[in-house]
């Protein structure tokens, strides 16, 4: 099969995805790797978050462009939702996971995400069969900037705000998280009759 520019781009997003949890995940220190670590407002910050922070930063960034390509050239392919929806789950999911075990961010972010996430998925799959397609809300779109937002500034140690002893990362993921809800609420609304039409007694 033939991939269009699109679905190229969504690939590449999935191996930096990898590459970053693999990345987080290898326990560098009982394998004699010992990566740097910097001191910034005195938070330490070790080298291995900076480039995972690099890493999806640049997969946040091919998010955007590969959806804006698929859209604006008529490029959308069955192949390209699949695997974008699965790029993003190892992109943010993924990591807040690994962010969660490093004690970085509360338990509750990942599993209120990652069940949002599954309810969602699940009435998408369900109204898909029956032939009904319900658009992402403007609230999904700005739980995705924050949280994306929010985790790029937690790998890079809140930098610049940490000088100014503002948590911006935490709020912002604080507020994703709050938003996921609300989204994931408001796209069942939407989708609820779709889901469970009414029967004409007639």
């Amino acid at each position: 099969m033939k991939m269009n520019l699109p679905n190229k781009i969504t690939i590449f997003r999935i191996i930096i995805a990898v590459i970053m949890i693999v990345l987080l995940l290898i326990p560098w220190y009982d394998l004699g790797i010992k990566f740097p670590e910097y001191y910034l407002n005195g938070q330490i910050i070790n080298l291995k978050y900076i480039i995972a922070g690099i890493l999806f930063l640049i997969g946040s960034v091919t998010d955007f462009i590969d959806g804006y390509i698929a859209r604006s050239r008529d490029m959308v392919t069955d192949f390209g939702k699949v695997a974008d929806a699965i790029a993003d789950k190892i992109l943010v999911n993924g990591l807040l996971i690994i962010l969660a075990y490093d004690r970085l961010i509360p338990v509750l972010i990942p599993v209120v995400i990652i069940t949002r996430d599954i309810v969602v998925d699940s009435c998408k799959m369900l109204s898909g069969s029956k032939g009904k397609v319900v658009a992402a809300s403007k609230l999904g779109k700005l739980k995705t900037i924050c949280m994306m937002t929010g985790i790029t500034l937690l790998l890079f140690g809140n930098f610049p705000f940490a000088y100014l002893n503002f948590p911006l990362d935490t709020i912002l993921i604080l507020l994703a998280t709050i938003l996921s809800i609300i989204s994931g609420c408001q796209y069942y609304y939407n989708i609820r009759l779709y889901l469970f039409p009414k029967v004409d007694k007639n």
